[in-house]
């Protein structure tokens, strides 16, 4: 397994996103969005899970920086919420990062996926949304809102792992996701965990301090496995 930096711009902005290779052969290629607070020891964890199974994956700086959501959460809402506000940049960036995964030795263009978590899994869905040429998306208690962009038809197999009483995203946003995805035309799946909120899959969640934002390690498990038959689907 290998770890490095690699620095890109989206119009005038440094980042600074992160590789994890295989060490061998290569699957596929999965790009990691993360939540608010941008790139973490989470993701980082994820994507070595994930390359020890196979898949080179790019841990995605939207942000230029990364926030102690202890310490800087109202700072990292903030500049969530600034992203948010421009759903057409925001697809840019989602684009430019596949360009950016696209150029990595090993990569093959016709086997890359791209996942998310809380914010990143809106990422994710508004790349499938763009109509990108990549396998497929999946959002863990991602936001579901659709951009006031033209639909595109949806080329990407998407997959949704949603608690169900996750305060930002209620039963009513499920079933507007799954009509939307339905009349893109797209492949889909959405997963609802009973009992479980938002941020399900961060040990660290509770330290936002905002209700039904806590860690599952049942939906947490359970979303992991659903993830593996996912890409084993997608890739072999």
């Amino acid at each position: 397994m290998s770890e490095r930096t690699i620095a890109h711009s989206f119009r005038g902005q440094e980042l600074h996103s992160v590789h994890v290779g295989t060490g061998g052969a290569v699957r596929g290629t999965v790009i990691i969005v993360p939540t608010f607070c941008g790139v973490s020891e989470l993701e980082l964890g994820f994507a070595r899970k994930l390359a020890d199974r196979g898949f080179a994956c790019l841990v995605a700086d939207l942000w230029g920086k990364s926030y102690n959501p202890a310490t800087e959460r109202d700072a990292a809402f903030a500049h969530m919420t600034d992203l948010k506000s421009d759903r057409a940049a925001l697809r840019d960036r989602m684009l430019d990062l596949v360009e950016v995964a696209k150029a990595q030795e090993g990569t093959d263009a016709a086997r890359i996926a791209a996942i998310g978590y809380c914010f990143g899994g809106l990422c994710v869905l508004d790349l499938a949304r763009s109509g990108a040429d990549i396998a497929g998306v999946a959002s863990f208690h991602g936001l579901f809102d659709a951009p006031d962009l033209s639909p595109q038809p949806i080329k990407a197999k998407v997959l949704a792992l949603h608690g169900w009483n996750d305060p930002m995203v209620p039963p009513e946003a499920v079933v507007a996701l799954a009509k939307e995805l339905t009349e893109a035309g797209a492949d889909w799946q959405i997963h609802g965990y009973g009992h479980t909120g938002h941020a399900f899959t961060n040990p660290g969640a509770a330290a936002l301090g905002i209700p039904n934002v806590d860690y599952s390690p049942t939906a947490s498990r359970r979303s992991w496995a659903a993830l593996q038959d996912y890409l084993d689907e997608l890739f072999g």
